[in-house]
């Protein structure tokens, strides 16, 4: 069947101002009414510039040398002004912050439908509706502000499920929501797309999500369309993923895995749900289930204490409850994960780790020391911190004069600042760039100059909160990696993360949050498996668990996997030749 085609690009491409090298390069797709089309490529390669066309912003706002056609509705968006393509395609980005203009959510949600004369009732109709489909409800009186991240994000996604466009764009629309967000957000697109026919462009790293919703998926890399085609399609060529540094959906890499090891299936499964069926089929092949042992992911040693909480407490000012009795022991050495929805008070409970907020009741010690009586020198030599953005703990002129900063402020003797300095430049790959602006560098470079900047002053602690949002999976694992690395010279590492996928290999103890208090603080390999006490906290465990406890049930057997080579090693025991 011929479906009508709501935009189309003809060979298009793009440099950027004062650029020699095209960011687009002669691409030419059409998109279907009412499809729902992925698109996925590292870093770099284009997505974005390419969603901003359909919009018109590229290249109006941005300038640059513009080649070929693009239409939407049949409007070619060089002819037509970006506020005239307002009014068919709608736009969520990845920073809420640059789309929240209000003084209320309602007022936040109501102003584009203002603008373009919606009856007030209408609005008044509009406004519950898409509160309640991004979990936004009671908040219709607070202020922007007053939300966390995930929650701005989730407005800004609500505001543009509003104008119930003919094409909505979103742009990493989900990379700061906690995963069941993700995934409501994502059946709430859905849904929209299914029910008013609205088209749908998704940039997204969220592989399990865009297999299970995506009609097609497009594929960029180097500003060039290399491939397009279904989900599965897309999904089930690993090795092409792989090279392009994409994450596959789990499922798939734990089918691809077992697949290597001669079991062959009639295609690779890509959703949780084909996975589950094709375990069922394979476990007809199963004999008796050997006992064998995994790899420990956590062995407690109780060193020496370096930071705890007791019976803390904090209450904002508009009588939020953030944090409730929080009580807790970090050791020398830890690498710890803590987890939770958005607004489980993570966050809250960070900056009583780095002296930002003081408690309501209770306290915070390091080296079992209040931490009230440090002063910011002192707690700066004990504890580190590395947030989401790099940019907003950057501004010196020189990778080398940002790494030196702290420590010239601290008085440290000139030949002990550079020792130090060079030291952490090379423990972080960062010689070659020691003479360059900091900002001329690539998000996962910056990234390393803060923790090189931290690592200086050679703290005990070291914190990455949420490290990985924004990343594309290559920059995601080489942030982790030099986590690792960290704790490998005996860093205590704590990482915030929504990524439980990412964390296996890395984090040995889990510390889960919701509602302001310690739901669970256990080993990663048992609190994985806690799925229902999760669940509770917006967070859900990688696809492998679901497969793994699939598999548990049928032989009997507590199969505590975590990773796709775990599961895929399991039925090389299992499975008859």
């Amino acid at each position: 069947m011929i479906m009508d085609v709501i935009a189309s690009l003809k060979n298009v491409s793009y440099l950027y101002p004062n650029s020699s090298k095209p960011v687009l390069e002669n691409i030419s797709l059409d998109i279907a009414q009412g499809e729902f089309l992925g698109i996925i490529g590292s870093t770099g390669a284009g997505k974005t510039t390419l969603s901003l066309t359909l919009n018109g912003i590229v290249p109006q706002f941005y300038g640059g040398r513009f080649f070929g056609y693009v239409t939407v509705g049949g409007l070619d968006t060089i002819e037509h002004t970006v506020s005239t393509l307002a009014q068919y395609v709608g736009a969520v980005f990845e920073d809420p912050e640059t789309q929240l203009l209000s003084t209320s959510v309602e007022n936040e949600i109501a102003f584009a439908l203002e603008n373009l004369l919606v009856e007030p009732d209408e609005i008044l109709t509009r406004i519950p509706r898409v509160l309640a489909a991004v979990r936004l409800e009671g908040t219709q009186k607070k202020h922007p502000q007053e939300l966390s991240g995930g929650q701005k994000q989730r407005l800004a996604i609500a505001a543009a499920l509003a104008l119930q466009p003919r094409l909505l764009i979103l742009d990493e629309p989900t990379s700061q929501l906690d995963p069941i967000g993700s995934q409501e957000v994502f059946a709430t697109v859905k849904e929209l797309n299914e029910e008013l026919g609205i088209t749908i462009v998704m940039v997204s790293h969220a592989a399990e999500e865009m297999a299970e919703f995506s009609d097609r998926i497009a594929i960029l890399s180097e500003g060039k369309l290399l491939t397009i085609g279904s989900p599965d399609k897309i999904y089930s060529e690993i090795e092409l993923l792989q090279a392009q540094n994409l994450r596959p959906p789990e499922v798939a890499q734990t089918f691809y895995h077992i697949s290597r090891k001669g079991i062959k299936f009639p295609r690779i499964p890509i959703t949780l749900n084909q996975g589950l069926s094709a375990l069922k089929g394979i476990q007809n092949n199963v004999s008796i289930a050997p006992s064998f042992t995994l790899s420990k992911t956590y062995d407690q040693d109780k060193k020496k204490l370096v930071l705890s909480t007791d019976n803390l407490t904090y209450i904002y000012k508009d009588g939020t409850k953030a944090l409730n009795q929080v009580s807790l022991d970090i050791y020398q050495g830890e690498y710890v994960l803590i987890a939770g929805q958005n607004g489980a008070g993570k966050s809250t409970l960070v900056k009583h780790f780095l002296n930002l907020l003081s408690p309501s009741k209770g306290i915070v010690k390091i080296r079992q020391r209040d931490i009230k009586t440090f002063s910011v020198s002192e707690l700066s030599c004990f504890i580190g911190y590395v947030g989401q953005n790099p940019d907003t703990q950057i501004f010196n002129m020189t990778v080398e004069k940002e790494v030196s900063f702290a420590l010239e402020k601290l008085n440290y003797p000139f030949n002990k600042i550079d020792e130090e300095v060079n030291k952490s430049l090379e423990i972080m790959g960062l010689l070659k760039h020691r003479h360059d602006h900091p900002l001329s560098l690539p998000k996962g470079d910056r990234a390393r100059i803060v923790i090189a900047a931290i690592l200086a002053m050679e703290p005990d602690i070291i914190i990455l909160d949420e490290p990985t949002t924004g990343q594309d999976y290559h920059g995601s694992l080489a942030i982790l990696e030099m986590s690792s690395q960290l704790h490998k010279m005996g860093k205590t590492v704590i990482v915030i993360t929504h990524h439980l996928y990412l964390m296996p290999g890395y984090a040995q103890r889990i510390i889960i949050m919701g509602q302001g208090t310690i739901l669970l603080d256990a080993p990663i390999r048992e609190a994985y498996y806690e799925i229902d006490l999760l669940k509770s906290t917006y967070l859900t465990p990688p696809q492998v668990v679901f497969l793994g406890k699939n598999l548990s049930q049928f032989l009997g057997h507590n199969y505590r996997v975590l990773t796709p080579i775990e599961l895929s090693n399991c039925f090389e025991l299992i499975i008859n030749d």
